[in-house]
């Protein structure tokens, strides 16, 4: 009796470091799912647990079911945590039809500021989302296994301290000045997560002056690997020189649609003009901006722009997951594979390709 409850105790040791080791081989995984001009990214961590970054659009459940998609296809059977970065449509949207698909854990955002148009989605995700809701601040922490995620803004005020290395940002000097834009784009959450030396930032809509904010006169993002780029790539109104340059990502993924965020004008941003003061010149067209920006390795899209589908403003074909626009759009994600080492591999949906990148990985 003794010699067998002896073996079946081994053989339960044996079992759990096994299932130990294996979790500790996993990678941290991105999707960068296609809401065609709306925001979704599922994040599973090496401990298994998963992070949902905004929810698209309603659209007759198109992009809920897209993200029940990628959460089934990273084997998920929930959903940990939901953060919405703020209660626009295209970001808040899909969450009700989500919630009947699939189990959603815990829920974040920036609190009860809304304008009376988006009041109701707020009220949706306020049904939904229940006791298990926690409104952040910045420099707030998600418990997300081995991955730390930090707030690095929201409701307005921006985190505190540098983290990443940030500090004092020369490219302050003469930047340019634009409007605010409304306030449900300032509001929003914004997320850091750094896993070993690999660490993404994703702003959601954050508009320029904001992003200000962030890097000026220090800059409190430090240096990222990868990088969202906000407001979907329309970057009349964000993407400011100040921030890119001083956050120095290798890789961003502009998760547009086909006729909304890059290359898109908006004609209603004004820029601001101060006394005494010459902004410094910068690349006006979007593609550009990004893809020049010192350090920048590569640029992924998830869709061609059709409203300006220039090959010298879209990437390279194999690095766009989308080409077509309507019932053609098969909804292709851009997939990233994340190993404790900086590693990183990133895969077109589309059509299987692939690109390697490590966290140290710098520009010549």
């Amino acid at each position: 009796m003794y010699i067998r409850a002896m073996k079946h105790t081994i053989t339960l040791l044996v079992l759990v470091f096994a299932l130990t080791a294996w979790a500790q081989t996993r990678n941290l995984e991105i999707y960068w799912i296609d809401v065609e001009g709306g925001a979704s990214t599922l994040f599973v961590s090496p401990s298994g647990e998963s992070l949902l970054f905004d929810t698209g659009f309603p659209n007759d459940d198109r992009d809920a079911k897209r993200i029940h998609a990628a959460a089934q296809n990273a084997g998920l059977k929930q959903i940990d945590h939901v953060v919405i970065s703020h209660w626009h449509a295209d970001h808040e949207g899909g969450l009700n039809a989500l919630s009947k698909m699939i189990p959603l854990g815990k829920f974040y955002d920036h609190g009860n500021g809304v304008e009376q148009a988006d009041r109701g989605r707020l009220e949706d995700y306020k049904a939904i989302a229940g006791s298990k809701r926690t409104i952040v601040k910045p420099g707030d922490t998600i418990p997300f296994g081995p991955v730390q995620v930090r707030v690095l803004v929201s409701e307005g005020p921006v985190i505190a301290k540098a983290i990443n290395g940030g500090g004092s940002n020369a490219l302050c000097a003469n930047h340019q000045q634009m409007q605010p834009a409304p306030p449900e784009n300032q509001r929003m959450v914004g997320l850091s997560l750094t896993y070993g030396n690999f660490k993404l930032a994703s702003l959601g809509d954050l508009d320029w002056q904001r992003e200000l904010e962030l890097v000026c006169p220090v800059n409190k993002v430090g240096t990222v690997t990868v990088y969202t780029i906000n407001r979907h790539g329309a970057l009349d109104n964000s993407g400011t020189p100040a921030l890119l340059g001083a956050i120095r990502p290798q890789v961003i993924v502009v998760n547009n649609g086909p006729r909304k965020g890059l290359n898109v004008p908006n004609d209603q941003v004004k820029p601001i003009s101060v006394p005494g003061v010459t902004p410094a010149p910068f690349e006006k067209n979007h593609y550009l901006r990004l893809a020049k920006t010192p350090g920048v390795l590569d640029v992924w899209q998830g869709h061609l722009s059709l409203t300006d589908s220039n090959p010298a403003h879209n990437t390279a074909p194999d690095m766009i997951a989308n080409l077509e626009e309507g019932a053609a759009d098969k909804g292709n994600w851009i997939h990233a594979s994340v190993r404790a080492d900086g590693t990183y591999t990133i895969t077109n949906g589309r059509n299987g390709f692939t690109r390697t990148y490590k966290a140290t990985d710098v520009k010549k």
